[in-house]
């Protein structure tokens, strides 16, 4: 089945009592037991399970080819449960380019849990062989990576995982199972932030792991997620269930313009460099093209005034959204050093964008008029 009609259809169950074809919605927070005790519908309380948890997580592993899915209450909070899988004493692998909220819990939180981690260049296949050692657990890959759209090999940093007794997960929130399938290159477990692509209205928050097997480590990432309880509320998981059936769709549509966007601001002379995967310039180009069917709608580029010039750029977008986030319907942009603050390894002189769905003609004069 082509992965148009897999989205639109994945997770669909007849509703018997009314023939409804939207699916209804459950807010429940607790539910019924028969005289015997046993739950009438196979759930007892949300923390642990619920209907629309349920129906999410069967549309969402289909779509990754996996086994089976876990959703959360964020991005984050999904990755940290497979983290808190891990035994004491065990090694992670980063990318030196993560997300920041990753360095935050690297640095902060995992040596709490008896964790250590350690940082690398992704897209450096020598440097990931370096970083591994004897006690990795867990190599964590983001590709393309945020904010600077690095492409990282994920085949081959399964393969060094795989020979030194790791898994590998992968954040897949910014090109989604639409463009990138992790897990049938030799990923282990495909990591979502659903708050993004999947959800693509911005209005919804969550995240979700998708599992090659459903194995032991599904089986604690579970338990993590019903003792902790990073749940997922039943209208967050009802309105990400409802962007996945338009997602094929959206996610071409956002990786056509933000190509196009990439384009003419790769000839802007106030630019000195565009980071995106889909430009043949791109140093990751190759490795994009043969496991991504298309580029994705996250790109950044480089103001060659610097961060002043480029801070400037951002408040003089018109049509563009000053907002942080990614992947819904609007465009977005920001400098994304000021959003992650005094510590951000990001340069100064870069501005990150989530083309959306407006024409990029005219995304494309929004920025040229902000970067005049």
């Amino acid at each position: 089945m082509k992965f148009e009609t897999l989205a639109v259809h994945a997770g669909r169950r007849p509703e018997a009592v009314t023939g409804s074809v939207a699916p209804p919605l459950y807010l429940s927070t607790t539910f019924e037991r028969d005289a015997h005790m046993v739950p009438l519908g196979g759930h007892t309380y949300i923390r642990e399970s619920h209907p629309m948890q349920s129906l999410l997580e069967d549309a969402l592993f289909p779509l990754e080819g996996g086994a089976g899915a876990l959703v959360f209450g964020s991005g984050m909070a999904a990755g940290v449960s497979l983290l808190q899988t891990l035994p004491a004493g065990a090694h992670v692998v980063l990318p030196d380019d993560a997300y920041y909220g990753w360095r935050v819990a690297a640095q902060e939180f995992l040596p709490r849990w008896g964790l250590t981690a350690s940082f690398c260049a992704m897209d450096d296949l020598a440097a990931v062989r370096r970083a591994v050692t004897p006690a990795t657990k867990l190599v964590f890959v983001e590709t393309p990576s945020n904010p600077l759209l690095r492409v990282s090999d994920i085949a081959a940093i399964a393969e060094i995982a795989r020979a030194a007794g790791a898994r590998t997960a992968v954040d897949n929130t910014s090109a989604t199972p639409a463009l990138q399938r992790p897990l049938d290159l030799g990923a282990d477990v495909a990591i979502h932030s659903v708050t993004k692509y999947f959800g693509g209205h911005s209005d919804v928050h969550g995240g979700a792991l998708i599992f090659k097997r459903r194995d032991e480590t599904f089986e604690k990432a579970m338990h993590v997620r019903h003792i902790l309880g990073a749940v997922l509320a039943p209208f967050n998981a009802w309105l990400v269930l409802r962007g996945l059936r338009s997602l094929a769709v959206r996610v071409a549509a956002h990786s056509a313009h933000a190509f196009a966007v990439a384009r003419a601001m790769e000839k802007h002379p106030a630019v000195s460099r565009v980071n995106y995967p889909g430009l043949p310039s791109h140093p990751g180009h190759a490795v994009a093209a043969r496991q991504m069917s298309a580029f994705g709608g996250m790109m950044s580029f480089h103001v060659k005034a610097g961060r002043e010039a480029a801070i400037a750029a951002v408040s003089k977008a018109s049509l563009f959204v000053r907002a942080t986030s990614l992947g819904a319907v609007e465009s977005l942009i920001e400098h994304r050093a000021s959003s992650e603050g005094a510590t951000s390894p990001t340069p100064q002189d870069l501005i990150r964008l989530s083309v959306g769905l407006e024409h990029p003609d005219d995304l494309i004069a929004d920025l040229n008029q902000a970067l005049a």
